[in-house]
């Protein structure tokens, strides 16, 4: 028994990745929950609908979620089975693997998320059928961000193998704190402020509650959530080919999976 407990000792010892993910899990729990709490206890009466606002959101970022794990499962799934090479035996260019994941990783967000929309109205009594028009502005702009983490976490598959993978599982719920899903930017610190104004959820989400609470739509916020999608996008596509260049030309392609 001791020495199968100095076995995994000098496992986490020797692992500061590991370290680190015992770490990481925890305090974002803690630090999105505080930020929650806070924001309940400042504004009890902020929402005329908690229920309603807090499910919607929810979903909202489920589809970001979805999303980016799906394209992140459906490129690892290529990895694990060592068949990435294997796909440029066909005359298969990079840029038409990257717009086929994109299409499959719809295919299984949607296949994910309508049971779950469909549930919420029996339930619970809520619909987010009720944004409107407005809610397939909100889920292209989450999906394409969804779409852009994917292709950030793919690149640095490819350019440090499996082993980022926890990466994969990881950066979503590091930005769940910085997003403000269930609450407006004045909550978090001053610091924080300014780093989460530089990402999309922000816009996305204050348009969400904007429109359940006002009845109403405000197209900058769109319009900023649209601009920083395109920013990012594009840089996202530009860090997966310079991954693919890089890595092809050191040769280390030929061991992905192993």
């Amino acid at each position: 028994m001791y020495g199968l407990f100095l076995r995994h000792f000098y496992l986490i010892k020797g692992s500061l990745p590991r370290i680190l993910d015992l770490i990481y899990w925890p305090t974002i729990q803690i630090i999105l929950w505080g930020f929650i709490s806070k924001f309940f206890s400042i504004y009890s009466d902020y929402y005329n609908d908690t229920l309603g606002i807090i499910l919607t959101c929810a979903i909202l970022y489920d589809i970001l979620f979805r999303s980016s794990i799906s394209f992140n499962m459906l490129f690892l799934e290529e990895i694990w089975s060592r068949n990435f090479t294997n796909l440029f035996i066909a005359p298969l260019k990079l840029r038409e693997i990257i717009i086929s994941l994109i299409f499959t990783a719809l295919i299984r967000t949607l296949i994910g998320l309508v049971p779950a929309i469909i549930l919420t109205s029996p339930l619970f009594g809520v619909s987010i059928l009720k944004l409107g028009f407005p809610l397939l502005l909100l889920f292209l702009s989450l999906y394409i961000f969804g779409i852009t983490l994917g292709l950030f976490v793919s690149a640095g598959l490819i350019r440090f193998g499996p082993s980022f993978e926890n990466i994969a599982w990881s950066s979503l719920f590091l930005l769940a704190p910085l997003g403000c899903i269930y609450y407006p930017l004045e909550i978090l610190p001053s610091f924080f402020q300014l780093i989460a104004k530089g990402l999309p959820l922000v816009y996305i989400f204050d348009e969400t509650r904007n429109i359940l609470l006002n009845d109403s739509i405000n197209y900058v916020n769109l319009k900023y959530a649209y601009l920083l999608n395109i920013v990012y996008l594009i840089c996202g596509i530009s860090l997966f080919y310079y991954s693919f260049l890089t890595a092809r030309s050191k040769g280390t392609l030929i061991n992905m999976g192993e």
